[in-house]
């Protein structure tokens, strides 16, 4: 009998099985009695939006996790969303992370690559790797808006990136109503129509529970951590009805008042200092935001409904709260898990003007720009759609302010109110000494990855796939949260948003007074004490010029180190310079009826600033066939192209103003349906119809759809999802063509000439002249 043992293998190996020795590998495994993590991350929340940082909307069960843990009142993130997400999940900054911006544009620079790189491990697979479960949940917007599509390269997707399970969306934003695509997993979810009632919060939240309890059941030795990446609040600011009915009334004091209430309660609480200054609404270089008393009735009106809207919002978060901790309380895991609690950036102001707007998407519209009053005029027969699928909300700037209470500024800003943001962490059985806390010290997004792997007891992995690792950026805040006299040993950090910049350095901070397309060189940077200052009121540089010197300085060695040249000059280039492998995009596609929905970007490559056309092919036109041909888009904006009672119908919905054709009469028999759109400029189409090869309309003034717009996809042979036309899905649904229909052939022309992409070249002199 011959014996032999196979290269690693610990056994014998012999003849027989009765007679060898068996062996098997040793998996990681986590410590014993290792916690489960939960990270819930909201999107453009304000510092002040909860109850424990002086909120007036109920949140009880983010009052259960301040009461059990600890609140950090010095926390800051990035001033936008993608960069705190990736420094969020590998402890390094986001710049030298490639994602110095939002993932949506690669600009052709590594620290804007828009992907996380393949060396640098996310906390997930460090967890993974030592035998915990790893589930990510909702708003991913970590992967180019090039590869959000089914074909997309899923290097920088969830499941490639730590976690084993994943339900949510990639982009920065969808309808809470109506989802534009969903994806479990590494694939789409393909549907139809959302059932009615259906509201994204609540399924996200269901499939956490789903996946925690399966977990548990599957392997009750298995910890489990879960990513949980909120749409709320991000725009569209969409609410059930009975959600918004419990704020009625609530804001019609207004701004002024209820940020003075905001702050008061923060000082009673504790979490800001007594006499503490309120920044002006209006800044110089800020939003020009009026006096609530300014407004007239109307703006008002709508101002308030808007806030009612956002403050049910920020309520479903906190009962997303609620529910996974009652799941984890029945099971008896609420005291063994880590529960953090954080928003990606501050509130999100501009966009939504003086008293917020129906439709933020609008503000694409190059067509036209509507003053104050014709938005109030516009949008007011429409106040009780606000929050509805219809809608596409986005509240007032001053609403945007006052969730900020007491900062200055907003998301984009390198003041702080566009990276401080509110802050809670609980691990009852693991910081019992937390349990109430008020922390005072500073932390920044980079520390939470090595806290969580310091609390559980675990390495910081140094390589990922066999390539080094950048040492991590961040510091554990372990101690910190352990002891109120222990101090930060983050000590420093530079922050960038799109030319943005300020630096932090233990008591003082500088931030640059940025102008867009201006010269850096000519920036002003201000100085602030900021443990005295905290609200940044007292500009100190004149004071102290050689400490403003050195922090700028600071500034600079850190932009170097983590690759944030070059910086975006605040003209369009950041946006619109593209990788060329992207045009592949624009060449003609053949659509069959069994294709599943087009996702956003893709589809928009076929149209975006261009001239294009689309060819429907009929086994023969009968006369009762009717249906959705083809439609792209949603109630956001689109267009649609149907049949119905033997008429053919071109129609577009321009953000909300319906625009039709005079609809043409089908002939049995027909084969082949055509629409031509010319794109001449000025933001304009202009479409024709033919009917094998007939021509039977001509000159159809639409307006020019452009970016993120149509939002919704693109859906042959029905309309899925969010409707074009909503009066056409209350007479149909998603009214699915009844004839047979073979294919859409579907061909991208010509740029019209004043379209983004035709201007480089001039944005990049634009952005050269100010330097």
């Amino acid at each position: 009998m011959t014996e032999s043992r196979a290269p690693g293998f610990a056994g014998n190996i012999t003849d027989l099985l009765a007679t060898s020795t068996p062996a098997w590998p040793e998996n990681l495994r986590p410590p014993v009695g290792a916690p489960n993590v939960v990270v819930m991350l909201v999107d453009d929340m304000g510092y002040s939006d909860i109850g424990p940082f002086g909120s007036e909307i109920p949140t009880p069960h983010l009052d259960a996790v301040a009461a059990e843990g600890a609140r950090l009142t010095d926390f800051h993130v990035t001033p936008t969303c993608s960069p705190t997400r990736a420094a969020l999940l590998t402890g390094c900054n986001s710049h030298a992370v490639g994602m110095g911006a939002v993932a949506n544009v690669d600009t052709g620079f590594p620290g804007y690559a828009a992907e996380l790189p393949p060396n640098q491990p996310t906390w997930a697979e460090t967890l993974r790797g030592h035998g915990y479960s790893t589930m990510a949940i909702g708003k991913w917007h970590l992967c180019r808006e090039s590869d959000m599509h089914s074909a997309g390269n899923r290097h920088s997707w969830p499941l490639q990136r730590g976690f084993d399970q994943y339900y949510g969306f990639l982009e920065a934003q969808t309808s809470l109503h109506e989802p534009h695509q969903l994806y479990e997993g590494n694939s789409p979810v393909n549907i139809d129509q959302y059932p009615e009632g259906y509201y994204l919060t609540d399924d996200l939240t269901n499939r956490a529970v789903e996946m925690i309890a399966d977990a548990r059941a599957s392997d009750p030795t298995k910890p489990f951590a879960m990513y949980y990446a909120h749409a709320a609040v991000h725009v569209p600011m969409h609410v059930k009805p009975a959600d918004l009915a419990r704020f009625r009334g609530k804001y019609a004091e207004g701004w002024d008042i209820i940020r003075a209430r905001r702050l008061a309660r923060q000082q009673e609480l504790g979490v800001m200092p007594p006499e503490l200054g309120l920044p002006p609404l209006t800044e110089e270089l800020g939003y020009d935001i009026p006096v609530w008393d300014d407004l007239t009735d109307d703006g008002k009106a709508l101002a308030a409904r808007h806030m009612e809207g956002y403050a049910a919002m920020v309520g479903t978060i906190d009962e997303s709260v609620g529910r996974l901790r009652e799941v984890l309380g029945r099971l008896g895991e609420l005291e063994n898990t880590i529960f953090i609690f954080l928003s990606d950036n501050g509130a999100s102001g501009g966009g939504g003007h003086d008293v917020g707007t129906f439709n933020h998407l609008r503000n694409l519209d190059r067509s036209r720009k509507p003053n104050n009053e014709e938005r109030i005029a516009e949008d007011l027969p429409r106040l009780d759609e606000i929050g509805g699928p219809a809608s596409w909300p986005q509240y007032a700037s001053g609403w945007a302010t006052t969730a900020n209470t007491p900062f200055r500024r907003h998301k984009f800003s390198t003041y702080r109110g566009g990276h401080q943001v509110s802050f809670l962490m609980s691990w009852p059985a693991g910081l019992p000494e937390t349990a109430g806390a008020i922390r005072n010290q500073y932390a920044h997004v980079t520390d939470l990855a090595p806290t969580i792997l310091e609390l559980i007891g675990l390495p910081v992995a140094t390589e990922r796939n066999g390539l080094a690792a950048r040492p991590l950026d961040g510091v554990s805040m372990a101690g910190i949260l352990r002891s109120a006299d222990a101090t930060s040993d983050h000590t420093e950090q530079y922050y960038e948003c799109l030319g943005e910049r300020a630096y932090y350095a233990g008591d003082w901070e500088a931030v640059a007074a940025r102008t867009p397309m201006t010269p850096f060189e000519s920036d002003r940077w201000e100085l602030f004490d900021t443990a005295a200052d905290p609200t940044q009121l007292d500009d100190l540089a004149a004071e102290h010029p050689e400490r403003v010197e050195a922090l700028i300085a600071a500034w600079r060695e850190a932009a170097e180190q983590n690759q944030v040249f070059p910086l975006a000059d605040g003209s369009p280039l950041h946006w619109f310079q593209r990788d060329p492998l992207e045009a592949r995009f624009a060449t003609p596609i053949t659509l069959l009826p069994e294709t599943p929905t087009l996702e956003r970007f893709r589809a928009s490559q076929l149209i975006d600033g261009r001239s294009f056309e689309f060819k429907a092919e009929l086994a023969g036109y009968q006369a009762g066939d009717e249906g959705v041909l083809l439609a792209h888009g949603g109630q956001e904006s689109g267009y649609v192209v149907y049949i119905e009672d033997g008429l053919l119908h071109l129609v577009q919905n321009a953000w909300g103003q319906m625009i039709a054709a005079e609809p043409v009469t089908v002939p049995v028999g027909a084969r082949s349906i055509r629409v031509r759109v010319e794109a001449p400029g000025k933001a304009r189409w202009v479409a024709s119809i033919e009917i094998d090869g007939h021509s039977v309309r001509d000159g159809v003034e639409l307006v020019q759809l452009s970016w993120l717009v149509p939002f919704s996809g693109l859906h042959v042979g029905a309309m899925r999802r969010s409707p074009v036309s909503a009066a056409l899905r209350a007479r149909h649904g998603s009214f699915p063509y009844s004839g047979q229909l073979s294919r859409i052939t579907f061909r991208p022309g010509d740029f019209a000439p004043d379209a983004m992409s035709m201007m480089i070249e001039q944005f990049k002199l634009m952005g050269a002249a100010t330097q």
